[in-house]
């Protein structure tokens, strides 16, 4: 299997083209058996973790936690659609024609990407300033967390491992994968959309040189496969019956209070009957 597809300049030197599109096959074959793996360990494994590990203790908190929980605001649910609309328009414009099914897709490609830059930028500073922005992001406690499951899932005795603050750990990862590979795509798509003419600017093709586009085109192209793995396994996860309570909550805002305290702390998630965000 080849990484990269090298040619070569006027001068004769050889130079990166792209990424070998053996990436794209390995990416969704990667996610295929994530999945698979995934509901093997689903179906043998969590039932007996959750046996040892117990529903464990719920704070005095609790009581004070209302029926409805906003997990999601309306404008944090916008911003998902539109991103994931943009995003599956990227990766069918993007790799489709590379499989063989051709249509007329650049435009529709680069608008896409526009849309989800756009969208993007707009999140950012929408958790920034209206949400609580290190929520998401992975902490030193993250860590030590995950190094206790790691213990107990090995058999060894720790301490009590105390339910999840609004997002666990898994969703953290899959964020900070997300974060980077969307940075990738969208500062080096913004950069090719130099190769084209559009509504923004007239094509430039002698903006870079042919060894730099071809780095653009690589850091672009290894972005968009790792989104087809993140996106195999992202719904997945969203349509699995545990679940879909989840997903549930990204289509109405709110998770009810049972779910609420089945999987999350009120001493690391805080709600209340006063405060009620997201």
């Amino acid at each position: 299997m080849e990484i990269f597809q090298w040619g070569t300049d006027p001068w004769g030197q050889e130079m990166l083209v792209r990424i070998s599109w053996d990436l794209l096959y390995l990416a969704f074959w990667a996610g295929v058996a994530f999945i698979a793996f995934h509901i093997i360990y689903a179906v043998v494994w969590l039932p007996r973790l959750a046996r040892a590990n117990g529903a464990g203790a719920e704070s005095g908190a609790a009581a004070n936690v209302p029926a409805r929980i906003t997990r999601h605001t309306a404008a944090a649910r916008y911003f998902h659609w539109v991103m994931a609309a943009s995003m599956i328009a990227l990766l069918i414009t993007g790799f489709f024609p590379i499989v063989g099914i051709q249509f007329p897709w650049l435009t529709i490609h680069w608008v896409a990407g526009v849309l989800l830059t756009v969208s993007i930028v707009y999140h950012m500073v929408h958790a920034t300033f209206f949400l609580d922005f290190w929520s998401i992001w992975i902490l030193p406690s993250d860590l030590a967390e995950a190094w206790n499951r790691i213990r107990r899932q090995a058999g060894q005795q720790t301490a009590p491992i105390r339910k999840h603050g609004k997002y666990p750990l898994d969703h953290k990862l899959y964020h900070l994968a997300v974060t980077l590979a969307g940075l990738a795509v969208i500062g080096t798509g913004l950069v090719l959309m130099l190769r084209i003419d559009s509504i923004f600017w007239p094509r430039n093709a002698y903006f870079l040189a042919d060894e730099t586009w071809g780095l653009m085109y690589v850091i672009h192209g290894l972005g968009g496969v790792l989104f087809v793995t993140l996106t195999l396994t992202h719904v997945y996860f969203a349509i699995r019956p545990d679940k879909f309570w989840l997903t549930k909550s990204m289509i109405l805002g709110y998770v009810d209070r049972d779910r609420y305290l089945e999987h999350h702390d009120p001493d690391r998630w805080v709600v209340s009957q006063e405060s009620n965000k997201g």
